[in-house]
Order: structure tokens, then C-alpha cells, then sequence
């Protein structure tokens, strides 16, 4: 049975967040920063049929422990929701799973004994199904030619028998549809307070001298780069308007990007304002992945020494040998699962500018070998080469040792999984996460031979800076606390 499909004026769906705020949870995959190649989509629900959730290795489906490996237990239940492709040029999520995979979900896939996986330290995996979904494209051709952004909400009917799906769909489209519309009566919350006492896990020296040991690993031939982050962390402030949806409304207003998410989990709360896809699969068989290595700063006051920086990326030696690598890395990894001689690099080592940031990026794109599909897709990938390094898995091993700390989503990738087959999931950076009245985000870089620590420091607090500010503080407020945090586990948040 296809969809039942009904078009609704549209509107910026991020006002009626604060009106679903006590809905279980609420969803948006939000293209912040639309534009027709990268931003063109966006989508929101909540109230899933079912959630599908994996902590300490073991999957669960609406709670009950499910038999065998998860990403196996993922791609059964998805088969369980079949939905037929089709080409009606709606935008390509119509319900399916949509959340986050976390970066220690890797070592699911691969053999990583150092790779933390435990209860302690949150879920590797939550992805609700949802079967009903609003779902926007912001650039909807017209018949006059030109483009204009337009809603759907689509309902499958899922969980729903076959004979019963079409009065399920009906159902709960009417339903969501009065929801929405009760949604949008609600006021934007006011602004929050700053978020203020950032501490490290990682010191200068500290950080300064895992870049150090990344080198000699480099100089001992043990890998060719690493991604090196530090974690920054600080308790919210002890009043009403200090709410995650709150930061992340402001969030997108300051550091608007075309892969970000709301994700309210019910015991946690992502919010991701990333720049970068990992993968996006069609129902076709087609793949993309973009791979971003290599920053310089906006300079938003003065265009031309903003040129300047941007043509200074361009021509990095250390920047274009980074992404090249990692380019090749997502190269090989596709050829797992992708028909031999469809692999290509349409773009390599591109500047591309985003609101506080330059960044140099490269595209890949490959066909699926017949019979595969996403869960098989994110299994040869995953976790993206962009944030992990060179060769892939002692690169992850070396992360483990030198960040001391769980990842958790962040370097994971957010997004959605729809029954019929598409896929599209970010790379889950300018990620922070919301947890008993604490927030927490990293930052860091890919590290190379030609790395300076110093440099290398400096730039993990550049890639902070527009989060920091959009939390109502800034990296010179926060660095004496940021350079003095001491080493060791910092679980609590706090420095010792």
C-alpha cells in the first residue's frame, strides 16, 4: 500500500518545536543553511511506533532485548516495513528509522578491543521508527520554472497490518497534521542564559602532547593521520530558560549548516549543527560521501583577506594531503559494497564557506552492488574516515588511548534510514550533547607528520568558537579554565 499523502502550507518548522517539546521523542533532521544540493531537505516527527536502541553492544526493539549482532537485528526490522520506491518527486524520507549512530557503534563492526563499549557510557545506537513524517523541500520546482520550499506530511500506516494500514495511515495524518497546527500557536521560547565554567578532559600541555604522540606513531609507521578532539563540558545554568531546545534554536541562528539535528531522546538531547554528509544513498542504488579535511577561519568584517584565507586553504600542503588520504580511505571502504568501476571523485579538495568556517571538501560518489543496501552501506563505513583517520582501525585505537573519554554521537552520524531503501546520515560534528544538566561538544583535527602542536591546539578552539558563542560566552572568556583543565578521566565535567 503506498502513503497516504496530504500537502500543507508551509512554514519553518522550527516553530513548532517548542509546542512539541512533551512529545516522545521529537525528531527534526533540519537543513538550517538550505541549499538545492546539500540543504534541500528537511523532516520532523515524533511519537515512533517503535525504537530501536542498542547499549553495551545489545540491541533492543521497544525495550526487549532482540537475538544477534545489531546491525543485523537493524536491517530485519527495517525489512519488516517495506515500502515500495517511488518517483512522485517527493522529498525522499517518507518514515522509516531517524536518529543517531554513535561513533562507538564502530567497534560493532570492527575489531576494536580499546574501543569503550558499556552501559555507562550511553547508547551506541537510538532510532526511532516513525510512520508518519512532515517532510519539506525547500526548493520544490514550480510550474513557472522557478523554485519554492513546500510540506508534506506522509503517513505509511505502519505498524499496521496490511488490511488495516490504509485506516492507520488516514488516522494518524489527521492527527499529526492537528498537532502540528496546535504546535504552532506556541511561543518561541525566550533566550537562554550563557553557559559559562567550560572545562577540558584535555589540558594545553595535555592536548599538545597527544598531537606529539600521534606524530611518533606517524614517524613509527603505525598510521598516516588521526582525528585528535578534546571535550569540552559544563553544567547548565540553574534556571527555567536553560533548556536544550533553547541552545539549539540559537545554535542554528548563529551557526547555521546544512546537516543539523534536534534529536530529544528523553534522557538526553542532541543538537548538531554539522556541515558534512557521510553518506546518502537513493533508492536507485546511487551513493554519495563528502568528506570534509581541512578549516581556515571566516573573516566576515574584511572579504578580502576572507579570499585571502579561503585561497590559503586551497593551497594547503598539509590540508589537501590530509583529505586526499581520506578521499582514498572512503574510496576503498566504498568498494566493499559498490559495483567495481562506478567509484569516482567528482570533486576533490573544493573550498566550500559556511558561516564561521572555510572547509575543503571532496565528494565520492559509487553505485551499490544488486542485493545490498544502507545497513550494509553504513557497515563498510562506518565510522566516516573524515573523523577517525589512516588506516582506519589503529587510527580508531589511537584516538581511544590519547581522547581518554567516550565519544558518544559525536564523530557518529545523525540522520535518517526510510523503509523504502534511502538513507542519508551526517557526520555528526559541531555536535554537543544534553545530559543530567550538563552539556558537552568536542573539537579537534586531523593530525599529520606536518602537524604543530600549538597550531594544531589553536585550531580545535577555532572550531569551538561559534559554538561557545552561540552558548553566550567565547573562547577568551573560557580559555584560562580550557588551557588549566587537568588530565584524566573528567566524567563529572569537572576539573581536578
Amino acid at each position: 500500500m503506498a502513503p497516504v499523502i496530504e500537502e500543507v502550507a508551509f512554514f519553518d518548522p522550527a516553530c513548532c518545536l517548542p509546542g512539541l517539546s512533551g512529545e516522545a521523542h521529537l525528531s527534526f533532521i533540519d537543513s538550517a543553511a538550505p541549499s538545492q544540493r546539500l540543504g534541500r531537505y528537511s523532516f520532523l516527527s515524533f511519537s515512533p511506533f517503535g525504537i530501536f536502541k542498542v547499549t553495551g553492544g545489545i540491541a533492543h526493539w521497544n525495550d526487549e532485548p532482540l537475538d544477534g549482532r545489531p546491525f543485523p537485528a537493524l536491517k530485519t526490522l527495517l525489512e519488516r516495513f517495506p515500502l515500495s520506491p517511488s518517483d512522485d518527486g517527493l522529498p525522499p524520507f517518507r518514515g522509516g528509522a531517524m536518529g543517531y549512530i554513535a561513533y562507538e557503534a564502530g567497534a560493532l563492526l570492527e575489531r576494536l578491543p580499546k574501543l569503550p563499549i558499556s552501559t555507562k557510557h550511553g547508547p551506541e545506537m537510538v532510532l526511532p521508527f516513525y510512520d508518519v513524517v512532515l517532510a519539506i523541500d525547500h526548493f520544490a520546482p514550480s510550474e513557472q520554472g522557478t523554485t519554492r520550499p513546500r510540506s508534506w506530511v506522509i503517513s505509511t500506516g505502519f505498524p499496521a497490518e496490511d488490511s488495516e494500514r490504509g485506516n492507520r495511515a488516514k488516522e494518524r495524518l489527521d492527527w499529526f497534521i492537528k498537532r502540528l497546527e496546535t504546535a504552532r500557536q506556541a511561543h518561541l521560547p525566550q533566550s537562554p542564559p550563557a553557559i559559562r565554567g567550560w572545562c577540558s578532559n584535555l589540558s594545553r600541555p595535555a592536548f599538545k602532547a597527544a598531537v606529539e604522540r600521534t606524530r611518533e606513531y606517524i614517524r613509527n609507521g603505525d598510521i598516516f593521520q588521526a582525528n585528535i578532539t578534546q571535550r569540552f563540558s559544563a553544567p547548565l545554568p540553574d534556571a527555567p530558560e536553560a533548556t536544550p531546545l533553547a541552545y539549539y534554536l540559537s545554535l542554528r541562528t548563529h551557526n547555521a549548516a546544512p546537516f543539523a539535528a534536534y534529536l530529544d531522546c528523553g534522557d538526553h538531547v542532541v543538537a548538531s549543527t554539522s556541515p558534512e554528509r557521510f553518506l546518502t544513498l537513493d533508492t536507485q542504488g546511487n551513493v554519495e560521501t563528502r568528506p570534509i579535511k581541512g578549516t581556515a577561519p571566516r573573516i566576515l568584517d574584511d572579504p578580502a583577506k576572507d579570499r585571502a584565507e579561503a585561497e590559503q586553504l586551497a593551497k594547503s600542503e598539509k590540508d589537501r594531503a590530509e583529505n586526499t588520504m581520506i578521499t582514498d580511505l572512503m574510496r576503498n571502504d566504498l568498494s566493499r559494497v559498490c559495483r567495481a568501476g562506478t567509484i569516482k571523485v567528482p570533486e576533490l579538495c573544493c573550498v566550500e564557506s559556511y558561516a564561521r568556517v572555510h572547509h575543503l571538501v571532496s565528494t565520492v560518489t559509487a553505485e551499490m552492488k544488486p542485493g545490498l543496501g544502507a545497513v550494509a552501506l553504513i557497515g563498510a563505513t562506518f565510522p566516516g574516515g573524515s573523523i577517525t583517520g589512516a588506516p582506519k582501525i589503529r587510527a580508531m585505537e589511537i584516538i581511544t588511548e590519547l581522547e581518554q573519554l567516550p565519544r558518544r554521537v559525536y564523530c557518529g552520524s545523525i540522520g535518517y534510514i526510510g523503509f523504502d531503501g534511502a538513507m542519508d546520515m551526517n557526520i555528526a560534528i559541531r555536535t554537543m550533547l544534553f545530559e543530567e544538566g550538563r552539556a558537552q561538544f568536542n573539537a579537534g583535527g586531523g593530525m599529520t607528520i606536518l602537524s604543530d602542536p600549538d597550531a594544531e591546539y589553536e585550531e580545535s578552539l577555532h572550531k569551538a568558537a561559534a559554538i561557545f558563542k552561540a552558548l553566550g560566552t567565547s573562547v577568551e572568556d573560557e580559555r584560562y579554565n580550557l588551557e588549566t583543565s587537568h588530565e584524566g578521566d573528567q566524567e563529572d565535567g569537572t576539573a581536578r
